[in-house]
């Protein structure tokens, strides 16, 4: 299975891989850093969110997920610097006759609006057509969330409708707007080709 390799995508400005343990300070100072700018968006962290124990669990479950190929959890590093930006996971990989998953993503808010997200999103999404063979990407946002639904349009996903009580965001159930990219996507298409 493809999933078993070590994942390494490379993009004009950044490497996606796998976290590893030696990211551990520069991901938790980036999430703190950013906590304002991404609760409203984001689960309720739990009170050991930022803590080593709970980052060394993490990156067992990146392995283990990526190994299994039930998940390809990846963290974006520049590679002009080594730093950590953000992080795409594709999750809940479904195989047999659905050939699907999840995107979701978070970037730290100094490195928001530059082009970075839409950048690694193309990339996985490129990666996971090809080398994974998947056949639908789903992301969901918050309705009110125009960056993120920006950025999904811009990478060729399409609008499908809105989940109520979708997940639970910053403590209390909310509706998000779905989305999906599909690999042969003939949506609004009018050409045969």
């Amino acid at each position: 299975m493809f999933l078993r390799r070590r994942v390494r995508i490379e993009t004009e400005r950044m490497t996606l891989r796998l976290p590893s343990h030696s990211d551990y300070q520069a991901w938790s100072s980036l999430r703190q850093q950013s906590r304002d700018f991404l609760l409203p968006w984001e689960p309720t962290w739990a009170p050991d969110h930022l803590s080593r124990k709970a980052f060394t669990n993490r990156v067992y479950w990146a392995q283990r997920a990526n190994s299994g190929g039930t998940a390809m959890p990846l963290f974006m590093i520049r590679r002009g610097d080594g730093s950590v930006l953000g992080a795409v996971t594709v999750d809940n990989i479904r195989r047999g006759p659905a050939q699907a998953a999840t995107i979701g993503y978070w970037i730290g808010a100094p490195y928001a609006r530059q082009g970075y997200m839409t950048e690694a999103l193309r990339a996985v999404i490129h990666h996971c057509f090809t080398a994974l063979d998947l056949s639908r990407l789903e992301s969901a946002c918050l309705p009110e969330n125009a960056a993120s639904r920006g950025v999904l349009e811009k990478c060729g996903y399409k609008y499908e409708g809105v989940a109520q009580s979708y997940l639970q965001i910053n403590g209390r159930w909310r509706n998000h707007v779905l989305y999906a990219n599909l690999r042969h996507d003939r949506r609004g298409r009018t050409d045969m080709g």
